[in-house]
Order: C-alpha cells, then sequence, then structure tokens
C-alpha cells in the first residue's frame, strides 16, 4: 500500500527519478540522529545533465528554475533512498542550500530556487517548509545551472 506522500506525488502527477550514484569520493546522504543530510544534486534526469550553463547569461531564470526543479526531485529520491522507500517518515524538510550558476550581474537566484521550496510544500504541505539559502556563484559541478544540497528530519 502507497503512503501518504507517494499518494501526493501520484496526485501531483511527479515519478521521483532513480536515486543517483556518486560522481566522486562522497556519499550520497548521511543518516544522523534524526536528520538525513543529502549531499548536493545537480540536475541530472536520464542520466544527462539538463539545462547546463550559466543563469543570466546563457540559461533563462524560468530555465534556472526548471533546473531547480529537478534538482529537488534528485533530492527527493536521495531521501527515499535514505529511508528504504518510506517518504512519510520525512518529519520535515529543515533547510535547502541553493546555489546558482551566475552571471555576474544576475540577482535572482532566490526566485530560482524558488522552484525546489515550492515543490517541496506541494509535495510535503506545512511540513515541507523550510530554512534556505540562495547563493550565486561563478561555476558548478559539470557545468550544471543550479544545484541544491538538503536537511531533512525523519521519524523513527
Amino acid at each position: 500500500m502507497a503512503g501518504h506522500i507517494e499518494a501526493r506525488l501520484t496526485e501531483l502527477g511527479i515519478e521521483l527519478p532513480t536515486a543517483a550514484a556518486p560522481v566522486a569520493n562522497y556519499v550520497p546522504y548521511v543518516i544522523t540522529g534524526n536528520l538525513v543530510f543529502v549531499s548536493g544534486q545537480v540536475p541530472l534526469a536520464g542520466g544527462e545533465l539538463q539545462l547546463p550553463g550559466r543563469v543570466g547569461e546563457d540559461v533563462s531564470a524560468e530555465d534556472g528554475q526548471n533546473a531547480a526543479r529537478i534538482c529537488a526531485l534528485n533530492l527527493l529520491a536521495q531521501v527515499k533512498a535514505a529511508l528504504d522507500g518510506d517518504l512519510d517518515r520525512v518529519a520535515r524538510v529543515v533547510r535547502l542550500g541553493g546555489f546558482v550558476n551566475s552571471a555576474a550581474d544576475f540577482t535572482g537566484q532566490p526566485q530560482v530556487i524558488n522552484a525546489a521550496s515550492d515543490l517541496m510544500v506541494e509535495v510535503f504541505g506545512d511540513k515541507g517548509r523550510h530554512a534556505r539559502a540562495a547563493v550565486g556563484c561563478p561555476a558548478l559541478p559539470l557545468g550544471a545551472a543550479v544545484e541544491i544540497d538538503g536537511i531533512f528530519e525523519i521519524d523513527g
């Protein structure tokens, strides 16, 4: 029987991807106490980087938002893997750290990362409201437009 969050994902028409394996010397998540720390996720879909480039230069703010949403889906896939498939164990989304590969004069990082924040609230309701950072940077791994990491509180 599908849990409440799985039912919510189905209702939203969202199918989570398979959690990606790390591409360097790190683990995709760490559970300590009642927290899951998820390593930064870039917008990979089907094993391919989506929407690469610098936001405000060769990637539009809207495409940056699309990249942020893909990152958020990948975060949820990692949390699902960490919790043996049971997203109902998420008690709260605690924090998202959003990094936007930005042109020097681009200042819309909060609006780009809002796409990930909005997804967390769509999926988890009030438990999806979180603290957040939205930071501009000159480059990201693989040339990604966005990278997002997260901290999730869990039950049991």
